[in-house]
């Protein structure tokens, strides 16, 4: 066995500037796209109740201003959130107005939210919708922030008592149902900008969550806007000698009768962590490891339309590409994957499952194993630790005791150190959380959340190609 350290990956920010915290780049730099005038001021559009909109506008005029932040000895892991206007950090400013926020009746949700049912949740999703069409009707906007009330919030937390063996998530089928209007939406709860109101705990309702300060929520927030509107804030460092790459995240997720289809999608990044989203065939459980897995044509004909996407995007085919799967690969998918590689002339693929290890490293004193842990266990098995002690910080975010991911390079044209250093830089290409410890990279957690939200999506049904829809 053999055990590294790795360093912790840099971004790069405007004008070649580097960091390994986006909140520090962003504040020194600037976002990465910072000549592009469109994203100076980013136009957005409020649907909610009267009381909602009211609340979200005044915690985002006060986004305008520098937030403080959280009284700490840890001074890098709080930042202080330097206002979403021109000339800071992020350099841009939202542009809102009277005309481009419509109004839900409180009354209507209050009817909808008494007794919450799938018929509840589509009619609540509906109401949300039809906003959001009569608002895109009204003016060019980036995105439109949905602000539900707390009485959708205590709806949804409700312990399910429906009789069906699924409940509707009104987060994912907003998501699903709003890609037929084309624009991105945030659906922003309560909690983010009131800090008064608490979400409950999914395993235990008699409990309440943790709540992020103040400062990092307005991070997390207007970075999710920044990119929904089109917007680059950072990328992963490459040097120049390394082959332009491709990272395709294939997950698979149950149709929403629960019962007999997987059908598998895949994402496709490039360094920018641009997201598209591919929704490939149906897949098989297999007798042997009780896994879903493609056939040959269908492994051949997803990595065939998610490189057709890329071209589409980026004008050019990648000279590498590597493969994130939450599963093992079959035979059949092996093949399929690299007969579809051939066909473009592409002779570089690496093959990576990704899952959870159980086995746990131990460190002398109190703190758990540093983030960038990396065990062989032999030429193919390693363990990562993309959660853990971070020098930066100077302490382990979170409260519980790390799991590294199990990482198994299943074909190879890169070493393990490699593929291992680039999993660590893509569990920063989050979009939604400007604190750098995230456990799974993008590619993986990406495909987790298309999957969720496109179960919502009929076969035939318009998808958007752009990753801004479904985070």
């Amino acid at each position: 066995m053999n055990i590294q350290i790795m360093d912790e990956p840099e971004l790069e920010f405007a004008g070649g500037g580097r960091h390994i915290d986006m909140r520090f780049g962003l504040n020194h730099f600037g976002p990465l796209d910072i000549e592009v005038p469109r994203m100076r001021s980013i136009p957005i559009g409020i649907v909610g109740t009267n009381e909602s909109i009211e609340g979200l506008r005044l915690w985002l005029d006060r986004c305008r201003g520098e937030i403080a932040a959280k009284q700490s000895p840890y001074a890098n892991f709080y930042v202080p959130f330097p206002g979403f206007r021109p000339d800071a950090g992020l350099r841009s400013t939202l542009l809102i107005e009277s005309r481009t926020q419509v109004v839900v009746s409180a009354k209507e949700v209050s009817r909808l939210t008494a007794a919450p049912s799938n018929d509840a949740v589509s009619d609540l999703v509906e109401l949300f919708l039809d906003g959001v069409r009569h608002v895109v009707g009204k003016a060019r906007l980036g995105v439109v922030l949905c602000a539900p009330p707390v009485a959708v919030l205590e709806a949804v937390q409700r312990t399910p008592t429906l009789a069906q063996s699924f409940t509707y998530d009104f987060h994912d089928l907003l998501k699903a149902r709003a890609m037929q209007i084309g624009v991105p939406i945030q659906l922003i709860w309560p909690y983010t900008y009131d800090s008064s109101k608490k979400r409950k705990q999914k395993r235990r309702p008699d409990r309440v969550r943790g709540q992020q300060d103040e400062a990092t929520r307005a991070w997390n927030l207007h970075s999710a806007l920044y990119y929904k509107a089109g917007g680059i804030l950072w990328r992963m460092t490459r040097d120049a000698s390394q082959l332009m790459s491709c990272c395709v995240g294939v997950s698979f997720y149950k149709s929403l009768d629960g019962e007999k289809i997987f059908t598998s999608m895949a994402q496709v990044f490039n360094e920018r962590g641009d997201g598209l989203i591919v929704r490939g065939n149906q897949a098989t459980i297999s007798k042997d490891d009780r896994q879903p897995h493609l056939d040959s044509q269908g492994a051949k004909d997803l990595l065939k339309t998610a490189l057709a996407t890329y071209k589409l995007e980026h004008r050019t085919m990648p000279a590498r590409i590597v493969i994130h799967k939450t599963s093992s690969y079959s035979s059949d998918e092996f093949s399929g994957f690299r007969a579809a590689a051939n066909d473009h002339g592409i002779d570089s693929v690496d093959f990576l499952s990704l899952g959870d290890s159980y086995m746990r490293l131990f460190r002398e004193g109190s703190h758990p194993p540093l983030r960038g842990t990396f065990l062989n266990l032999d030429e193919k098995t390693h363990i990562l630790y993309t959660k853990g002690s971070v020098d930066f910080f100077g302490m382990s975010p979170g409260l519980y005791v790390p799991l590294p991911l199990l990482v198994r390079c299943e074909s190879m044209e890169q070493t393990p150190l490699f593929l291992a250093q680039e999993v660590l830089g893509l569990t920063k290409m989050n979009w939604n959380n400007t604190q750098f410890d995230g456990r799974d990279p993008i590619t993986v957690r990406g495909a987790r959340q298309v999957g969720a939200i496109l179960k919502y999506v009929a076969v035939g049904e318009k998808i958007e190609p752009g990753y801004g829809h479904y985070m």
